[in-house]
């Protein structure tokens, strides 16, 4: 399935920063002092309950540059304060960003932006009481943090982020297959959160696409020709010479889901995955089936996609009937919700298809 033909585009353009405040208005100049009563109205607006009626924290504010994600804004920051972030964490936080911030999608920050990082305070402050209990429960051990009160529970009983459930769901199908070490279910986890920060696709989407490839991170999953948990093929040019095992592809199978995940993410720099801009759940699984394809944005057009493919990724699950970008994301989505809906138990299956019916609906 896997090859190395990348369709590379250009990157998208971003546009520069409006000389406005983050509500959108021009910023109200003042000329003279304001009145006691005005002060004191400004002194209970700039205290927080949470904070027992200290003063909020002043304003920090950094200016988006060329490259940046908030994701490497969140990092940075707390790299300043020693901390080390799981990727779960940095997602985390990089959403509390955007919502104080106002901005509805996290991935679409622009050059010259002006980010407001008093949201991140109470969370990085580096002291004890400034830890949450998100932050507190999962931070790994750090030099800065050796002599603090709270210290961070061992990676194995981490507990996962809510943010991602469905990859939560397939990690835990893993592990109860034995795909999985339950041990290794945290860093599996991480390690998919970071790539998906890194190649811009959303974690879900990665395990959506590995139930299809891999009956769900399955490191033994093989059909002879194509191996592991996207199945790195045979060949010249293709996915196992892409991951540097053209001589034995086999050997794939030996190795962890952890240390595939790490060929994973080399194939796809190799195919240019995150050079197409934030990639749908059609473009991550063109990368791995063909991407060459990605270059039909089409929804309804058929693609050239040679071979054998499961029957739920042809337009009405008919292998007569060819391959489009919307036969694609439904039939990953239906696979998905079969197999993690076996799950359940039977009487709660019924409303889990539903749901998932729903959401098909509501997303073409």
């Amino acid at each position: 399935m896997l090859t190395s033909d990348a369709t590379h585009t250009a990157a998208l353009s971003l546009a520069p920063a409006r000389p406005e405040n983050l509500l959108g208005r021009p910023a109200p100049q003042m000329s003279t002092a304001p009145t006691a009563f005005a002060q004191t109205l400004l002194d209970v607006q700039n205290t927080n309950p949470a904070n027992n009626g200290q003063p909020n924290p002043a304003p920090k504010i950094v200016t988006i540059g060329n490259g940046d994600t908030l994701i490497g804004v969140v990092r940075d920051q707390a790299e300043a304060r020693g901390l080390k972030l799981t990727g779960s964490q940095e997602m985390r936080l990089a959403r509390q960003v955007a919502d104080a911030n106002r901005i509805s999608n996290p991935d679409r920050i622009f050059v010259g932006q002006k980010i407001d990082l008093s949201s991140l305070e109470r969370d990085l402050s580096g002291g004890p009481e400034g830890l949450t209990p998100m932050m507190g429960a999962a931070l790994r051990t750090t030099p800065a943090m050796q002599n603090l009160a709270i210290k961070p529970l061992p990676p194995s009983v981490v507990r996962l982020s809510s943010a991602h459930p469905v990859l939560e769901k397939t990690l835990d199908r893993a592990v109860a297959k034995g795909f999985i070490p339950p041990a290794d279910k945290a860093a599996v986890f991480d390690k998919i959160v970071q790539m998906g920060s890194n190649h811009k696709f959303s974690p879900d989407d990665f395990a959506r696409m590995t139930l299809m490839e891999s009956d769900g991170m399955n490191p033994r999953a093989s059909n002879q020709r194509c191996h592991g948990i996207i199945q790195f093929c045979d060949g010249p040019a293709r996915g196992a010479a892409s991951a540097g095992f053209a001589a034995n592809p086999k050997a794939i199978l030996d190795l962890s889901v952890h240390k595939q995940l790490s060929l994973v993410d080399k194939y796809f720099d190799d195919v240019g995955l995150k050079n197409q801009g934030p990639a749908g759940l059609e473009d991550l699984y063109l990368s791995v089936l063909n991407p060459a394809s990605r270059q039909e944005r089409v929804a309804d057009t058929p693609l050239n996609i040679q071979g054998s493919q499961a029957r739920a990724l042809h337009v009405g699950s008919d292998t007569s009937a060819p391959i489009t970008r919307q036969s694609i994301r439904q039939g990953l989505l239906q696979n998905a919700a079969q197999r993690l809906g076996q799950m359940l138990p039977a009487s709660m299956r019924v409303q889990a298809q539903k749901a998932q019916q729903y959401a098909e609906n509501s997303n073409p």
